[in-house]
């Protein structure tokens, strides 16, 4: 589209092979996936009125659900409408909220932004967002190589920035060692943090009586983990994790509130606020109708909507609806949460449609918000649904 607020470029070298190696040096190691092209060689140039907007709009809209959570914290009335598990509760009103902007230091809004520059918030990922080793080492990188700009160089600082306050002693995932994405996600946020820290497996951890150890033995106090905290709800050792937050003998970054933040039953929250005229001030109310889509926790829309799990990531659950209510499209390649968590309902709002390399691709742009500043742009290329097979394609700013 000529009158697009989005650029394709052409791909960036012939030889992929020697790139996707040269990738795998700076710490990237999955461009491809099971031989599949995970990250495409492109470049998509946003102009930079859409950015300062999209920047604006996330200080905005983190500023508003933050006090969202402040609202709902406490109210286990809330928590069950927007899908906190209960074996949780105990541990969100024990623990004390962190500072204001601060529920989450490392988190991920995901936006429609349509060739006009119109801006729509999908979801937040607050928890356990990836995406980082691409929106901060290889988006520099290949702007760099274009001669583009890029917000996403300050994301290193940033880091380094949020864990200088929380000093974690440990990070950890799922399959350390094992999964690429995971344990290069964890191993390049250590490595920008500045922090001597050690690296561990989530399943070879113990607890005993409210007291964590990794598997050589050694006791862990302040962890940060890319570990969905909905889970600790279906784990076995979900009850013994809660406890020991709950009595102080272990730190989790993000902290226990930023799985109110992740909900996305939060977001039905916010409309509904909204539409009683509650909480919220004119210049937030003006952002929220803006760029939140209207969401519900019934599917009460006379046009075309989606339904996904409150707890669901990578697409999984998602199902879109057209404007006669009829089921379009579901997702299903991600796992389906929706038998355990509640669903939501949202307005649609279709993503743009690309050409790259692979053929037209829907973008779908993330925006990392760290320490509670926005920093960093991902941009995802899939379909309808941005399910755990679409590819990465950088974003860069003109």
């Amino acid at each position: 589209m000529t009158d697009s607020v989005f650029e394709v470029l052409d791909p960036g070298g012939e030889d992929r092979k020697a790139r996707v190696e040269q990738l795998k040096e700076l710490g990237f190691a999955w461009a491809d996936l099971e031989e599949e092209e995970y990250w495409l060689d492109q470049l998509v140039v946003m102009k930079q009125e859409t950015y300062e907007e999209l920047e604006q709009a996330s200080i905005r809209l983190w500023s508003i659900l933050d006090r969202t959570v402040r609202y709902v914290h406490g109210n286990r009335q809330l928590y069950e409408l927007i899908g906190i598990p209960d074996v949780l509760w105990d541990m969100l009103d024990i623990c004390p909220l962190p500072a204001e902007n601060r529920i989450s230091r490392y988190a991920r809004f995901d936006y429609a932004v349509a060739h006009d520059g119109s801006i729509k918030l999908y979801e937040l990922n607050a928890d356990t967002p990836t995406g980082y080793v691409e929106a901060s080492i290889v988006t520099p990188w290949m702007c760099s190589e274009a001669g583009v700009d890029s917000p996403n160089r300050q994301m290193k600082g940033i880091v380094a920035e949020a864990w200088g306050v929380e000093q974690p002693d440990t990070a950890a995932c799922i399959a350390y060692g094992e999964h690429l994405e995971d344990s290069g996600t964890i191993d390049a946020l250590v490595k920008h943090s500045g922090l001597d820290m050690t690296c561990v497996d989530c399943l070879d951890l113990t607890i005993d009586e409210g007291i964590v150890k990794d598997g050589s033995g050694r006791e862990i106090k302040r962890m940060f983990a890319l570990y969905p905290k909905e889970w600790m709800a279906v784990d076995d050792g979900g009850d013994a994790l809660a406890y020991a937050i709950e009595t102080g003998k272990l730190t989790l970054f993000n902290p226990p509130h930023s799985i109110l933040l992740q909900s996305k039953g939060l977001m039905a929250a916010v409309w509904g606020l909204f539409e009683l005229g509650l909480l919220y001030n004119e210049d937030e109310r003006e952002a929220i109708a803006e760029y939140i889509l209207p969401t519900y926790n019934k599917p009460v829309f006379s046009g075309s909507y989606v339904s996904k799990s409150m707890f669901g990531r990578e697409g999984g659950s998602v199902r879109m609806f057209d404007s006669s209510g009829e089921l379009e499209i579901k997702d299903e390649d991600g796992f389906d949460t929706s038998e355990l968590f509640p669903t939501v309902y949202q307005m649609r709002a279709n993503l743009p449609e690309i050409e790259t390399v692979v053929g037209k691709r829907r973008l779908l742009t993330g925006m990392f918000m760290i320490n509670g500043k926005p920093c960093g742009l991902l941009g995802r290329a899939g379909g309808l649904i941005t399910g755990n097979t679409s590819h990465f394609i950088a974003i860069g700013v003109k």
